[in-house]
C-alpha cells in the first residue's frame, strides 16, 4: 500500500510541476482594487438615481402610451396621447410660455448675477452685509416673498403703481393681473429671487482669477472695461457655462414661482409646461396624457442640454 501511495504522490508531483504557474500581476490587482473602491463610492448615487429618477422616467414613457386615471385598469392607446397633445392649444400655450420664460429669465439673471458679483468683489465698506442682503431672497421662504411681491405690485394700492401715478403715469400696468404684463412680472420676480445664488458662484469664480492678470493688463494700458472684456470674462467662461446650464434647465422646470404669483393666469398667459403637467395629472387625473406632456418637456430639456454640451469646448475650455 505504501508503495502505491508513494507512486501516486510522485505522479501528482510531476504533473503539478508540468502545469504552468499563474503569476499575479501586482499592477492589475491594484487597478482592480482601485476600480472596486471607485464603484463602491459611485454605487449609492447610481442606485438612488436608478430607483428615483431613471425608473420614474421609464415608467412615464410607458405610461404615455396608456389611458389611466389612477384607479381603473390601464388601457393601451398607442400614440393617441401624443396626437392629442399635438392638437391641444393649452399645451401649445404652455410650451411657448416656457420658452419665453427661459429666454427672459436666463440672460437677465446671468447679467445681474455677474454685475452684482463684480460690484461686491470690490474692497468696499460693509460688502459682507451687502452680500448677505443680495443672497437673502434666494433663501427666504417663497410663500412669504411671493405674498409681499404681490402686495407691492398690486394694481390698486401697490406702492409701485402709486409711485408711477405720482410721476405722471395715469394708467399703470396691472402687472400679474394683466395678461400682457403677467409673464414680465413672473420673469422679474424670478430674476430677483434667484440671482443671489448665482452671484455667490460668480464671486467664487472672480476670487479665483489671479491679480497678476489685472496688473499685466493695467501695465498694457487697459482700462476697467477692457480688463473686464479681456481678463474677467475669459477667466469666468467655465463658471458662466455651468451657470448657463443650471439656469436653462431650471427655467424649463419652473413651477413654484408661477403657482405662487399667477397660478398660470390670467387665462393661459403664464401657463408653463410643468404647471400644465401638474394640473393634468393631479387635478384632471389623466395620468397617461400628463406623462406624454412630460416626455415633451424631457425632449426639450435634453435637446437644449446636448446643444450646450456641444458648445462647451468652444465656450468654456479655450
Amino acid at each position: 500500500m505504501k508503495n502505491k501511495e508513494e507512486l501516486y504522490n510522485q505522479i501528482n508531483k510531476k504533473d503539478s510541476n508540468k502545469r504552468p504557474k499563474i503569476k499575479k500581476n501586482p499592477k492589475k490587482v491594484r487597478k482592480i482594487k482601485e476600480n472596486l473602491t471607485a464603484y463602491s463610492f459611485i454605487a449609492p448615487n447610481f442606485i438612488g438615481f436608478a430607483i428615483f429618477t431613471l425608473g420614474p422616467i421609464l415608467f412615464a414613457l410607458v405610461l404615455s402610451l396608456y389611458q389611466w386615471d389612477g384607479s381603473n385598469p390601464m388601457k393601451f392607446i398607442g400614440l393617441d396621447n401624443y396626437v392629442r397633445m399635438w392638437n391641444d392649444t393649452r399645451v401649445h400655450d404652455a410650451f411657448w410660455n416656457t420658452i419665453i420664460y427661459a429666454l427672459g429669465t436666463v440672460p437677465l439673471t446671468l447679467v445681474f448675477s455677474i454685475g452684482t458679483a463684480i460690484l461686491l468683489n470690490q474692497k468696499i465698506k460693509g460688502r459682507n452685509i451687502f452680500r448677505t442682503i443680495s443672497f437673502f431672497p434666494y433663501v427666504a421662504s417663497l410663500v412669504a416673498v411671493a405674498a409681499v411681491w404681490n402686495m407691492i405690485f398690486s394694481p390698486v394700492n401697490g406702492p409701485i403703481n402709486e409711485i408711477l401715478r405720482l410721476i405722471g403715469v395715469m394708467d399703470p400696468p396691472r402687472w400679474a393681473a394683466d395678461k400682457d404684463w403677467a409673464m414680465f412680472t413672473v420673469i422679474i420676480f424670478s430674476v430677483w429671487k434667484q440671482m443671489g445664488y448665482y452671484m455667490v458662484i460668480f464671486l467664487a469664480g472672480l476670487q479665483g482669477i489671479s491679480a497678476e492678470l489685472y496688473e499685466a493688463a493695467e501695465l498694457d494700458g487697459a482700462n476697467k472695461w477692457k480688463q473686464f472684456i479681456n481678463v474677467t470674462l475669459p477667466q469666468l467662461k467655465p463658471v458662466t457655462f455651468f451657470v448657463l446650464m443650471i439656469l436653462t434647465i431650471n427655467s424649463f422646470k419652473v413651477y413654484d414661482i408661477v403657482y405662487m404669483i399667477t397660478q398660470g393666469g390670467p387665462g393661459t398667459s403664464t401657463l408653463v409646461l410643468v404647471y400644465e403637467i401638474y394640473n393634468t395629472a393631479f387635478k384632471n387625473w389623466d395620468l397617461g396624457y400628463s406623462s406624454a406632456i412630460s416626455m415633451l418637456l424631457f425632449v426639450v430639456v435634453l435637446f437644449v442640454t446636448i446643444i450646450q454640451f456641444k458648445g462647451e469646448k468652444n465656450f468654456a475650455n479655450e
